[in-house]
């Protein structure tokens, strides 16, 4: 397969001042680039399996590895489910399969869903083997982010740590960034269908974004005694409520105030789904990185 590049450039007409320059095309056959190899650690969580459908999916790239703890030996294509098996079994260990991929010589990417604890481990294996990582891992702690931005920007190796890959979300963090330079009073309401870590990764997200501006908001209501008042996150007044609500979608509403007016804005999210367009981006961007960086919204 090849592709067609093609250049426009004018043409000189100096020697003909009444007539206009116009260009003219210059086409080269180039060969294609060869897709990027996607290993996926964590690939039988229910992200990393809709991780794998949407690797495959997507132009330009492969799944090629795809490592786990759990169904171990089992072919990655059923487990989640493809009309045909990929002919690669999940495997518990990472050196081994990034082993195998770079013989080949060709891009990869490791996308890591698997733990705060072993994050700085995992993308340092990959670097080692000349592979940049995505990192979707909630709660990653701020030394960890530190010491792998030094890391990474020594070994001249790229590294994406994203709080979220959902676009939407990432929208609604910078309405809600646009909303805070007129507004002084805010809060965040979430809700998931079911119990975890609360306030939620997103929420955090938000309220940190907020809190990083230089405002002070809801200034007569700072009192943190109240429990139910919600959770102040940060020392600028963000609250943060969360519910659980069996049957309802994971929501995350930021409700702003100001004299006469309410303005809320709401995400739901109904499917893990919502996390591969953020993802197919995010290890198309990755390959060209020399360092680290953190957030999706970069790119966006």
């Amino acid at each position: 397969m090849v592709a067609l590049s093609c250049q426009i450039q004018p043409t000189n007409c100096k020697a003909l001042p009444n007539v206009k320059a116009r260009p003219f095309v210059s086409c080269s056959m180039q060969p294609s680039q060869t897709n990027i190899k996607v290993a996926i650690n964590g690939a039988a969580k229910e992200v990393g399996r809709a991780a794998v459908v949407a690797v495959s999916k997507a132009r330009g790239m492969e799944v090629a590895g795809a490592v786990d703890s759990y169904l171990v030996g089992e072919d990655i294509g059923k487990v989640c489910d493809m009309e045909e098996a990929l002919e690669i079994p999940i495997i518990n260990d990472l050196t081994m399969v990034l082993g195998s991929i770079s013989q080949s010589k060709s891009t990869a990417v490791v996308v890591d869903f698997t733990d705060p604890s072993t994050v700085y481990d995992n993308v340092k294996q990959a670097t080692a083997f000349g592979m940049n990582s995505v990192v979707y891992v909630p709660r990653i702690k701020s030394d960890t982010i530190m010491a792998l931005s030094a890391f990474c920007e020594k070994a001249s190796m790229g590294c994406l740590i994203t709080p979220t890959l959902s676009i939407g979300s990432i929208l609604l963090q910078q309405a809600a960034i646009s909303a805070s330079f007129h507004f002084r009073n805010v809060e965040i309401v979430e809700s998931r269908p079911n119990a975890g870590e609360f306030p939620s990764q997103d929420a955090i997200q938000i309220a940190n974004n907020l809190s990083n501006l230089g405002q002070i908001y809801n200034r007569d209501d700072l009192s943190t005694d109240i429990s139910a008042r919600g959770q102040v996150l940060g020392e600028d007044g963000v609250r943060v409520h969360s519910l659980v609500l069996p049957g309802l979608p994971s929501s995350t509403t930021v409700h702003f105030s100001g004299p006469g007016e309410v303005y809320s804005i709401k995400h739901d999210i109904t499917d893990v789904q919502c996390l591969t367009p953020g993802l197919i981006l995010a290890i198309r961007k990755v390959v060209r990185l020399k360092n680290l960086v953190y957030g999706l919204e970069k790119f966006l």
